[in-house]
């Protein structure tokens, strides 16, 4: 039993941690100020974008695994350089302000467990993130990240700490909710937008070639990488199928958590992380109040790098740069450099002392509103054969990709609209 765990416990990579950073601060706060303002009515939403952002996630790792690129090489490759550079500065904008968020949620998190001024500690998360990054070799830094994606198991543990309602909570998972109101058309776009997050698509296509040099190349010596088997792409789609349920299922535990306590107790506006996390501790009990402050921290530590490195992936496709973790900094200096700016750039927003549950709930409803333009370049990447060759979209695939489109699409729409 102990053997078979630790083998599937291997066989998991880009997907599992591409889905557990996408439970970063910025997701917590959207799904807490759903779960206080809104209760129950917004739970059917981590069910309901579970098999949209499986599919979405499976192209862009079945594009990386058999073209050999990420996904911005690939536009840089086939499609007009002005969506590749429109893309990309989007992505490197909203992605910086995205870290920076989270490091201001990350602060006041721990200044709740530590005596710590916030602007301090702000800087010391950075210095970690940036010496993990940098310093460390590539499979210490996936296996760091792994771990780190287990520990957001606290938000399961969690639900268990209050009393919940199951009959209600399976009723709101499975009979969609929708109320015709402007602030939940806007949480909405929040939700699907930090759900179905950009930075995702682009990270973990980037890590599938990684792992496939890894897997097939020796240090120092010329690799000329082979296509990719059915065994691959089977291997692929089980991690990125586990991975993005195992975030749907913190998320889903995270909304019953903060309907449970700060929704019912009328706390409907939630300010602050930190407000929120103290407002759960005379509700229901010191442990969850623990569990849910440890989560975020966990989660920024595992994201940051990830916010900075889809950004970094990007820019080096661009301009030709060596690029990756599995490199060191010497032979891929300028790869590092764009994570260092990025994240240094982000730490503005906490010296600043800028309101960090806006600015992360804004982030996700910038991501929902990006988020149509780069699903339907994926999706017409993954059925062009100049990229995928013999292993283009299957029609179930195209289908549910195009649902996904239509419905990221209208709640942009909407949003606009209503803003």
């Amino acid at each position: 039993m102990v053997k078979k765990l630790k083998k599937i416990w291997r066989s998991l990579g880009p997907g599992l941690i591409t889905g557990a950073s996408d439970d970063e601060p910025s997701g917590i706060a959207t799904y807490t100020i759903a779960g206080a303002k809104f209760g129950l009515a917004s739970l059917w939403m981590a069910l309901f974008t579970l098999p949209l952002m499986i599919v979405i996630q499976e192209m862009s790792a079945r594009i990386g695994r058999v073209s050999n690129r990420g996904l911005a090489g690939n536009m840089k490759k086939f499609y007009p350089r002005y969506i590749l550079y429109t893309i990309a500065s989007l992505i490197v904008v909203v992605n910086t302000i995205n870290i920076g968020a989270d490091m201001s949620g990350m602060a006041q998190s721990i200044a709740l467990l530590m005596p710590f001024p916030e602007r301090v500690t702000a800087i010391a998360i950075t210095i970690a993130i940036l010496l993990i990054t940098v310093i460390l070799p590539y499979k210490k830094i996936f296996n760091i990240f792994k771990w780190l994606a287990l520990s957001l198991f606290v938000y399961v543990f969690a639900i268990f700490t209050v009393h919940e309602n199951w009959p209600d909570i399976l009723r709101g998972l499975v009979v969609p909710k929708i109320l015709f109101t402007r602030d939940f058309f806007i949480m909405m776009t929040a939700f699907f937008g930090t759900t179905i997050a950009p930075y995702l698509f682009f990270w973990q296509a980037n890590q599938e070639v990684e792992e496939k040099i890894i897997e097939q190349c020796k240090p120092g010596r010329v690799c000329r990488l082979k296509p990719a088997t059915e065994t691959e792409l089977s291997d692929l789609r089980i991690d990125t199928r586990v991975g993005m349920t195992f975030s749907n299922i913190i998320t889903f535990c995270i909304i019953i958590l903060t309907s449970s306590t700060l929704f019912k107790a009328g706390l409907h506006n939630v300010e602050t992380l930190k407000d929120a996390a103290e407002a759960l501790k005379p509700i229901a009990g010191e442990y969850a109040y623990l569990l849910f402050t440890a989560g975020i921290i966990s989660s920024g530590f595992l994201a940051i790098p990830i916010l900075a490195g889809s950004a970094a992936y990007v820019i080096a496709e661009i301009f030709g740069w060596s690029q990756g973790l599995n490199k060191t900094f010497t032979k891929a200096k300028e790869f590092y450099c764009v994570i260092i700016a990025s994240t240094l750039v982000g730490l503005i927003i906490p010296l600043l002392g800028l309101h960090p549950v806006k600015a992360l709930f804004y982030t996700a409803i910038l991501y929902g509103l990006i988020s149509p333009i780069i699903i339907s370049m994926i999706i017409h990447m993954a059925n062009n054969p100049d990229v995928m060759g013999q292993h283009t979209n299957s029609k179930s695939t195209n289908i549910l990709g195009r649902i996904t489109l239509i419905i990221m699409s209208l709640t942009a729409i909407i949003s606009v609209i209503i803003l």
